[in-house]
């Protein structure tokens, strides 16, 4: 169910917060060194975010925690699904690149779709990092954050995982496959 207003009844917090602690605890790996009631702790404290990561949730994200920023003492999650998330796929990477398409528009674009969750696109080197932690996209690709220089241009970054490689490539930003989407980051 989808809600409409950042804000999840108790019912969907509890259950998001006991998926997130089941993929936490079947996923040691990616947080070897962090303690799920501290996580859980931000968690509570925190509604709005809970909000983007059940957002990034029902959209096959699969929000995982991957790091702790010690400076600001939040935890970060990313979208750890195997290939890219299901719910986020056969969209441009932007507005303008939407809106420049004259005909077979998809229904929308990765930035804006981000931006009303709550989070933020991947960078390249977010990317890489998590591809340390285990094998994605291998089917899939990913929209990531675009230099400005390169979207001036017209065109928009994305990456997969081959050939035991993480490799980046160019695409216009008004174009669009069912099998690419975008992986968000969020800190709490």
């Amino acid at each position: 169910m989808r809600v409409t207003k950042k804000e999840l009844s108790t019912e969907q917090r509890e259950e998001l917060i006991q998926t997130l602690k089941a993929r936490f605890e079947k996923n040691m790996n990616r947080h070897e060194e962090q303690d799920w009631k501290k996580v859980q702790a931000k968690l509570e404290a925190n509604t709005e975010k809970l909000w983007s990561l059940h957002e990034m949730e029902v959209t096959g994200g699969e929000p995982d925690v991957v790091g702790h920023d010690e400076k600001t003492d939040e935890y970060i999650f990313y979208d750890c699904s195997t290939e890219s998330p299901k719910g986020r796929r056969s969209v441009c990477f932007d507005r303008e690149g939407l809106e420049s398409r004259k005909k077979h528009k998809p229904e929308n674009n990765a930035i804006d779709m981000a931006n009303s969750m709550g989070i933020e696109l991947l960078t390249e080197e977010e990317y890489r990092a998590l591809q340390k932690l285990g094998k994605f996209d291998m089917k899939t690709s990913s929209w990531v954050q675009t230099p400005s220089d390169i979207r001036e241009l017209g065109g928009a970054l994305f990456c997969d995982y081959r050939f035991g490689h993480v490799f980046v490539y160019h695409n216009g930003a008004s174009s669009y496959y069912s099998s690419r989407g975008f992986r968000g980051s969020l800190s709490v």
